[in-house]
């Protein structure tokens, strides 16, 4: 379920995903832990997620270093490396960088994805559960491979509810469109939650779109009838996703058939250079 979201102007100063995870920190409490991609792993924001001792588990970034041999060995591809406190950001300001700590030890964890039918892939991360044995690194690799289930969620609620492309035209109302389609988006994980609880599976294994469907029939169908409560759960429990690990498809389109240009002007003023050509 979604329980904050942030979002700022179209570009300019401030506007990228790392200052808007920083708008977020208070949607984290503490013992919580922060699994997020490569593009946020910088040395500023595990430090400060430390600060309020949040844990962290995120791939390392490109630009670092990957090397084994300089750390604390703890087992195969599990170390412990320490990172040294880069100059201040010009976001940064200078009392909130003299907090700062000069070094903070991290864990580095390496593994490798096997998939039939395709080349192996390494993948790097680092973290701030230190314990090897209180965290093993085969679960620190599986915590880590949770995160794709974020590129899900986003999915469905760009697509399944229908706001890759705001309908709104005033500021005031693609906020207020933003928000209502969170809490339609959380009213609906509640009531796979419920059935999941209901039928004894995981709610990831039910259908978001399935679910989505038959929660818009039962509003169209069912207005003035008592609702079922325990058999829409039962129904909804059936609704199960197969479980297909390492599955990838690439992204590209099969088919397009809409091979007209884009509208980049409005109607009207297109409609008046059209009539001008017929003229």
């Amino acid at each position: 379920m979604v329980v904050d979201a942030a979002f700022s102007e179209y570009q300019g100063k401030e506007t990228g995903e790392s200052a808007l995870l920083r708008k977020l920190f208070s949607a984290f409490d503490p013992g919580d832990i922060a699994v997020f991609d490569r593009y946020c792993c910088s040395y500023m924001m595990l430090a400060l997620f430390g600060q309020r001792r949040v844990h962290v588990c995120t791939r390392i970034h490109a630009h670092r270093s990957t090397d084994f041999r300089c750390g604390k060995r703890l087992g195969k591809n599990d170390c412990l490396v320490t990172w040294q406190r880069p100059q201040r950001p010009k976001w940064m300001s200078k009392e909130m960088y003299a907090t700062i700590p000069e070094t903070m030890e991290l864990r580095m964890v390496r593994y490798s994805l096997v998939a039939q039918g395709r080349r192996s892939k390494v993948i790097t991360v680092v973290t701030t559960l230190t314990d090897p044995i209180e965290y093993p690194a085969e679960e620190i690799a599986e915590l880590y491979g949770h995160r794709w289930n974020v590129e899900l969620d986003i999915r469905h609620i760009k697509q399944t509810l229908n706001i890759d492309h705001f309908r709104c035209k005033s500021p005031e109302m693609v906020v207020r469109e933003f928000w209502v389609t969170l809490l339609g988006y959380n009213l609906v994980r509640k009531v796979m939650c419920e059935a999941a609880h209901f039928a004894g599976v995981l709610p990831r294994r039910l259908s978001f779109t399935r679910t989505c469907a038959h929660l818009l029939e039962l509003r169209l169908w069912q207005q003035n009838s008592t609702l079922d409560v325990s058999g829409l759960l039962r129904y909804l429990g059936r609704l199960l996703i197969p479980d297909r690990p390492g599955r990838y498809e690439p992204r590209v389109i099969k088919r397009n058939r809409h091979r007209y240009p884009l509208m980049k002007i409005p109607r009207q003023k297109l409609k008046q250079i059209e009539m001008r050509k017929l003229a």
